[in-house]
């Protein structure tokens, strides 16, 4: 891959957002927000790649749920969202199927989130845009397993 451009204008992983979700009153899987880490907001289509991996584990895209404006996406489903749009300052919530959750403490979320820009063409190539990384790595810390 050539140039690929990178502005962290914000950490992507969020802080105090890792926490486990329930369905039915039973331990559904677990949840985190993310936000853009770029200058401005992106319609959902432009994603070319989004993977998530917890605790050294890549979690399978039939368990994940890319969640904004209140809809939820499977990862296949992004390139076809044409007309829903992320804006940078809100964060849009991953959600992962798992059984029983997460146990509370440390996790290590390592988020892959590549886009093109559909503002900057690479020159000489009319069909191709500049690549965004928008990837993240970090400890999260669920505090409570049971709520």
């Amino acid at each position: 891959m050539g140039f690929v451009m990178r502005v962290k204008l914000t950490e992507t992983l969020r802080d105090g957002t890792l926490k486990n979700y329930f369905e039915n009153g039973k331990k559904a899987g677990y949840q985190f927000d993310v936000r853009l880490a770029y200058y401005r907001g992106h319609y959902l289509s432009v994603i070319d790649e989004f993977k998530v991996e917890v605790d050294n584990e890549e979690v399978d895209d039939m368990d994940i749920r890319f969640c904004v404006n209140g809809k939820e996406f499977m990862p296949c489903q992004l390139r076809e969202a044409y007309y829903e749009f992320w804006n940078i300052k809100k964060p849009a919530t991953i959600k992962v199927r798992k059984d029983g959750g997460l146990a509370a403490g440390e996790h290590n979320v390592k988020l892959t989130l590549m886009f093109r820009n559909p503002y900057l063409p690479q020159p000489g190539a009319e069909d191709r845009y500049t690549p965004v990384d928008s990837c993240d790595e970090k400890i999260l810390v669920l505090e409570d397993a049971i709520a």
